[in-house]
């Protein structure tokens, strides 16, 4: 017998049992009810064969319809979308992962490479594709996809490039997943956090950027390194830009609540004899150096994203700097998205801490929010 002809007799065995197929790549088998993803990386085993083990092997007790409580899809499946997945796996956060990239066989490749992990983690279903279906109804959505700045390309252009993806991209995912939060992680992360809040028209408390919540994980990092102290004990923020324009915050930089302006009153500036500027000077260069000497940077950005990812979905409302609109804030009154202090929830971002800033830090804000709007003033929809 041919093995397409031992198909088209499983198809009828099946139909006289009640079974019917929904669709290529999607079949009920006999006893039990199984969804198998279209975009499942596991080679076809024929359902006769497969039938008649699993039947010997269980006895059904009840029918189910798989239910998803938390799903999270993350756009792009390069070194940065795949640290956030192994990330937010680990952590054991969700029942169904979504990974969409349009290079399809690279892809199928690194959802392979991790189901095969299975044994090891505590896995949800992992499905993949191109089509941005594989995402409907997700709780959140992450973006890791874009345009890269090519050599010589001005800010604004590859920004308007991005805008031409992000297009296409925003409308898709919040036609399949219209009550999902975003959180963009594409550079540059605050423009295109702008851009995603613009082309989706979700309330603003639902989009937002990763902005400087690694810049902050590495301020901390560098403090603790240099007081021999473990980074989860310092105490302190970068607001402001994702980049170069942002904003150490050394007033509320504090150790078991001890400021440590209180101890070096020229902390942070140029006339501190211990030269502690360094350490966000070190912040701002970390991410070149690592570019450098690896080529890009993944597994520190994937874990941040997995911290954002629990906050939201365990409705933790802890406080994380990310990107968001503060118009009306600091004295900025233009539509541009920075890092400010976010409580973090359910709903997204709930409420924003008014954190009190010196007059040197407000207008290092303020400048940093005018360098973002003289790109975003320029942009075309």
């Amino acid at each position: 017998m041919s093995w397409a002809a031992g198909i088209l007799r499983a198809i009828q065995t099946a139909s006289a049992v009640g079974v019917s197929f929904w669709a290529p790549g999607m079949a009920l088998w006999p006893c039990q009810a199984v969804r198998i993803p279209l975009s499942s990386p596991w080679p076809f085993t024929p359902v006769s064969n497969m039938a008649t083990v699993k039947c010997e092997l269980m006895k059904n007790f009840t029918s189910e319809e798989p239910v998803c409580h938390s799903k999270v899809s993350i756009i792009g499946a390069g070194s940065v979308g795949m640290a956030c997945a192994v990330s937010i796996v680990l952590k054991g956060l969700i029942d169904e992962l979504a990974l969409v990239d349009v290079s399809e066989d690279k892809l199928k490749g690194e959802v392979m490479d991790l189901q095969h992990g299975s044994l090891f983690a505590k896995m949800p279903n992992i499905v993949c594709s191109k089509d941005y279906r594989v995402t409907a109804n997700s709780s959140l959505v992450i973006i890791t996809a874009g345009a890269r700045q090519e050599k010589g390309e001005s800010r604004l252009n590859l920004v308007q490039r991005n805008v031409a993806i992000f297009k296409l991209m925003i409308a898709t995912i919040v036609q399949y997943s219209p009550h999902c939060k975003l959180i963009v992680v594409s550079n540059p992360v605050d423009i295109l956090t702008y851009v995603s809040w613009k082309l989706s028209a979700f309330p603003k408390n639902r989009v937002m950027g990763s902005g400087c919540n690694l810049d902050t994980a590495r301020f901390r990092f560098l403090i603790g390194q240099k007081l021999g102290i473990h980074s989860e004990s310092c105490h302190g923020w970068v607001l402001g830009e994702h980049g170069d324009s942002s904003v150490p915050i050394w007033s509320g930089v504090n150790i078991a609540g001890v400021p440590l302006k209180d101890l070096n009153t020229a902390i942070g500036t140029d006339t501190d004899p211990e030269q502690w500027e360094n350490v966000h000077k070190e912040v701002i260069a970390s991410a070149y150096e690592i570019i450098k000497r690896k080529g890009y940077t993944s597994w520190a950005i994937g874990l941040s994203v997995a911290d954002l990812t629990e906050s939201i979905l365990k409705n933790l409302r802890r406080t994380h700097p990310v990107s968001t609109i503060i118009k009306g804030l600091y004295g900025i009154d233009k539509e541009v998205f920075l890092s400010v202090p976010c409580i973090l929830g359910e709903n997204g971002i709930t409420d924003l801490i008014k954190i009190k800033l010196t007059p040197e830090e407000e207008a290092q804000l303020k400048k940093s929010a005018e360098t973002l709007w003289g790109i975003q003033k320029e942009l075309k929809f």
